[in-house]
């Protein structure tokens, strides 16, 4: 069961630094092969949260999963999402989509065998194998070098990949997003959310590296995506099991 740890400057200070020293309260999943609380004073470094740790340890469990993911039958309201953006984007004629944490390459399929372009990015270098051999342009890369890629796109898909990306780099990634869109490009983001938090989960039967997540409240996600892109729809989906939400939320460059 999660339980919440909670930590005092004084017990681990290299959580703060320019934080402000001001306890921070992250729900933790443990399991007897990683010490949660280890990982929490690696990913919380002076200054702010070690983002190079929070990369590795998502590539070491992603590379776990990447065959599992694969095999996995997709959740029917995922598929009726894509089905609807697919539908808004072809309606406008977009021509080009760049997958942001593809996985192993469906959605990725699924818009190419629509007739778009498609470019899929990924950390983990087994995701990033399994997206090629489904005929997919895949490159191993992140969210925080997306100029990198040389060009831009009509539209960009991101479902749950940035709820790996910490609130205080948030706004910076959807920057990035916006930069790599074409002016009147669509952009489609899927995430739980429901509550904020900061929190790391492990699943031990996968593999036993954490990984970090970053929730929103609806209002909170709202503030941070307006502050760059136009809303066109936000979509919360309750989780009944544990009070979480599905947010699926549809935006556009207008500029």
């Amino acid at each position: 069961m999660p339980f919440t740890a909670e930590f005092s400057a004084l017990r681990c200070k290299a959580f703060y630094g320019v934080r402000g020293g001001v306890s921070r309260k992250l729900a933790v999943t443990p399991n007897e092969f990683y010490n949660p609380i280890n990982y929490l004073c690696e990913i919380f470094q002076s200054g702010g949260i070690n983002i190079n740790t929070i990369k590795s340890n998502l590539r070491k469990f992603y590379n776990a999963d990447a065959a599992g993911r694969n095999d996995r039958e997709q959740d029917d309201f995922k598929i009726a999402h894509r089905e609807a953006f697919c539908n808004l984007i072809s309606g406008e004629g977009k021509k080009t989509l760049l997958e942001l944490g593809a996985g192993p390459g469906h959605d990725s399929k699924f818009f190419a065998e629509r007739g778009l372009e498609v470019t899929a990015i990924d950390l983990s270098p087994e995701m990033v194998r399994l997206c090629k051999e489904k005929g997919i342009d895949a490159r191993e890369a992140d969210f925080y070098n997306l100029a990198e890629l040389g060009k831009k796109f009509d539209c960009v898909w991101a479902m749950n990949s940035l709820l790996h990306v910490p609130k205080t780099d948030l706004r910076e990634v959807l920057q990035g997003i916006f930069d790599v869109l074409n002016p009147g490009g669509f952009f489609y983001m899927g995430v739980w959310g429901g509550r904020d938090s900061e929190h790391i989960y492990t699943l031990g039967e996968v593999c036993e590296t954490p990984r970090f997540f970053s929730f929103f409240t609806q209002e909170k996600l709202r503030d941070e995506l307006q502050s760059v892109f136009n809303i066109l729809s936000f979509e919360e989906i309750d989780n009944a099991r544990d009070g979480t939400a599905f947010q699926s939320i549809v935006m556009r460059r207008f500029t």
